[in-house]
């Protein structure tokens, strides 16, 4: 493989959020019975004409604005002439030539904390086709058009992606901006985002690109990983035997973990692209771009440099919990609170970056556990921001252990009750009187002569022995750092 060097270029399929579909006022809902959301427009009755949804428009400048593309002033609908069963007119109405967004870029933030720059080369807007069912229906298959003529805003990458890796990091970034910009929910699995994936390889150092293959609906980051790490392997070893890669369309088998060939790949002269005759061109004035410029939300790469600014956090922490829109509204309320309860208590603003880093470490790590073990949305969380700032203000007081505070969260989230609720009740509270300790230090001590003997002769291991005996005898509710402290001059021989 070193030989080779992989080309990728990714083809998003957004679907818009808008309420009903892009030409016609038909619902746009999921989950409805087949074909009760397909008005004459969408299932193509001679006669009827197509009416531009504005607000598809509007989703799409915002994405064009997000990604710093230029806006085009005049945009064109054009046919899209292919056949398929449940595309009910013969031909797609999408944008070719001039499509409504072009030239744009997005930083992506790699594995290896490298930061790539992806360029994108149009977005436009098209109608999405219906749908056929093959599954229940016997010797048959039916079409559901319910889909047809929902609103897509179709994102073109350029082939800048040289692994699978990076594909997979581009397309989780734009899903990310997408929904930051509440355009399109990005629900994979009901198709609402997907991708075709443009692979090719060629020899390592060679400008030209090696013949690409297109695989398509590729609906989860996965999927897209282990089709295009099929696909390059498929195809470096097709060229290494002394074969040809053909142009084709081909689909990802995910029981199998293949690719096969679907078609030929066509070319735009083969759709016979023209404008479409019953829609007028777009023409988008300076107004109405900066009416969706002052609707942007704060940016997924401006949160995530604000956290790394005002909290401390690390640029991995930051990326992480600026991924959404909600998780970074938690994280941000929760350090809100926490930051309050710690300023009531004498604290100052410049104390507040450890407390913003302990909650970074329990809303990435406690709470997501939790959300994603029971299939939660963090908007419905069990443990609301106020809850688990309340929890993490314990741990600040040391009124218990980051440890105990563990249990303390489990009661919490099954429970619903608050943390000093569950730590009162069941008796919870960390230890924190010396005397006690040291108390429960020389019992331990007496108990274990042999170990003491062994420890003093220089076997420095046996140090977490005692401190486990102690935590034991304490039920963990000894005080961790006192515990340290007490227990080493005890071991040394102190009094």
């Amino acid at each position: 493989m070193t030989d080779w060097e992989v080309v990728i270029g990714l083809e998003i399929h957004a679907q818009l959020a808008t309420k009903s579909k892009i030409f016609s006022g038909s619902a746009t809902a999921y989950g409805a019975p087949p074909n009760s959301q397909a008005s004459l427009v969408d299932l193509a009755y001679p006669g009827v004409l197509p009416v531009l949804n504005g607000e598809a428009v509007r989703m799409a400048v915002k994405f064009g604005l997000a990604i710093g593309a230029e806006v085009a002033r005049r945009s064109v609908f054009a046919r899209k002439n292919y056949f398929y069963p449940d595309l009910p007119k013969g031909y797609q109405i999408s944008q070719y030539e001039l499509p409504v967004v072009k030239q744009g870029k997005l930083a992506v933030m790699l594995e290896d904390g490298g930061v790539k720059t992806v360029g994108i080369t149009r977005a436009h807007l098209e109608e999405d086709a219906g749908k056929s069912l093959h599954e229940g229906l016997a010797h048959a298959s039916g079409i559901d058009l319910n889909r047809a003529g929902t609103p897509l805003l179709e994102i073109v990458s350029e082939p800048d992606m040289r692994s699978a890796k990076e594909a997979v990091a581009y397309m989780k970034k734009v899903h990310t901006l997408v929904r930051y910009l509440e355009i399109c929910d990005g629900n994979m699995q009901e198709g609402s985002f997907r991708c075709d994936a443009n692979v090719s390889v060629r020899p390592r150092g060679r400008e030209k690109f090696g013949t690409r293959a297109e695989i398509k609906n590729l609906n989860s980051f996965r999927f897209v990983e282990k089709a295009i790490q099929y696909e390059v392997a498929r195809q470096v070893e097709l060229l290494e035997s002394g074969g040809t890669v053909l142009q084709e369309t081909r689909l990802y088998d995910s029981d199998k973990d293949e690719t096969r060939s679907m078609r030929s790949k066509e070319e735009a002269n083969d759709y016979r692209y023209f404008p479409d005759p019953d829609l007028l061109p777009v023409l988008i004035d300076e107004p109405f771009i900066d009416a969706v410029r002052a609707t942007l939300p704060e940016l997924p790469d401006d949160k995530a440099a604000r956290f790394a600014r005002d909290f401390g956090l690390s640029a991995y922490d930051a990326g992480v919990l600026s991924a959404s829109r909600e998780l970074g509204a938690y994280f941000e309320a929760v350090v809100t609170q926490l930051s309050a309860t710690h300023a009531s208590h004498g604290g100052t603003a410049q104390r507040n970056a450890p407390h913003a880093k302990l909650a970074a470490n329990w809303v990435m790590g406690e709470l997501s556990s939790a959300l994603n073990r029971d299939n939660v949305a963090i908007e419905v969380s069990r443990v609301p921001p106020v809850q688990l700032s309340g929890l993490l203000a314990r741990i600040v007081d040391e009124t218990i252990s980051g440890k105990i505070a563990k249990e303390v969260f489990e009661a919490m989230w099954s429970e619903g009750k608050s943390a000093d609720a569950i730590i009162e009740t069941k008796g919870l509270k960390q230890i924190t009187d010396s005397g006690a300790i040291e108390g429960v230090i020389d019992a331990v001590i007496a108990a274990n002569p042999k170990q003491l003997a062994d420890y003093r002769s220089g076997k420095d291991k046996l140090f977490d022995f005692f401190v486990g005996q102690v935590m034991k005898a304490t039920k963990g509710k000894a005080n961790p750092t006192q515990l340290n402290d007490l227990l080493k001059a005890k071991l040394a021989g102190g009094a």
